[in-house]
């Protein structure tokens, strides 16, 4: 496997650069720099220059569809018509935490829920952040609610807590392999990593 080099990655925020650095160990890779972290409107600004540092590296670009179009080739073609060889440009459907509901037995233990609360069907749903926030809602464990979900006087969409919640699920008791089971853009993730790695991206 022609993998001396480092994989650099750029990504839309801190959960998701959690996911990407899982990733690319999983894949037996090893991991440079990650660039973004200031949401999609700036990693979307920089993806020409991340495009043309990948003429000459390992680059992984990952970013969510939210609803911003029908799929993820559109995506990728509006922001990327002529992506690099050794670019791996992938889109998670519709939101990085549709992979990790995807782990359902381990989201459901993380979050101490009943694993029937969980969906089966994770990439199908409209908003995966929030379908992880009401989960947290009913938690068995307060400081998860706490962590999580937003206290209704504070104006924001998720609790104090939530990316250090996430990052903490992804890096310690997420499993790639069993998510992608059931989140095919995860699958194509991985299997482009994979071709990425090796020398055949």
């Amino acid at each position: 496997m022609a993998d001396g080099g480092l994989t650099s990655a750029a990504v839309e925020g801190i959960v998701d650069e959690a996911v990407v650095r899982k990733l690319i160990t999983y894949v037996h890779a090893k991991i440079g720099d990650v660039f973004g972290k200031k949401g999609k409107p700036y990693l979307r600004s920089k993806i020409a220059g991340y495009n043309n540092a990948a003429q000459h590296m390992a680059w992984v670009i990952l970013v969510d569809l939210d609803n911003d179009f029908d799929c993820a080739p559109q995506l990728r073609y509006a922001w990327l018509p002529k992506p690099a060889p050794r670019l791996c440009f992938r889109v998670a459907v519709r939101e990085i935490e549709a992979w990790l509901l995807a782990d359902r037995e381990r989201i459901a233990q993380f979050l101490r829920v009943a694993l029937s609360m969980v969906p089966f069907h994770p990439e199908q749903l409209d908003d995966p952040k929030n379908t992880i926030i009401n989960l947290a809602r009913v938690s068995r464990r307060r400081d998860i609610r706490e962590d999580m979900v937003p206290r209704p006087e504070s104006g924001r969409p998720v609790g104090p807590a939530y990316s250090s919640r996430l990052i903490e699920f992804v890096s310690n008791h997420w499993r790639p392999d069993i998510a992608s089971e059931q989140a095919d853009s995860l699958q194509r993730t991985i299997r482009c990593l994979k071709a990425l790695v090796g020398g055949n991206a």
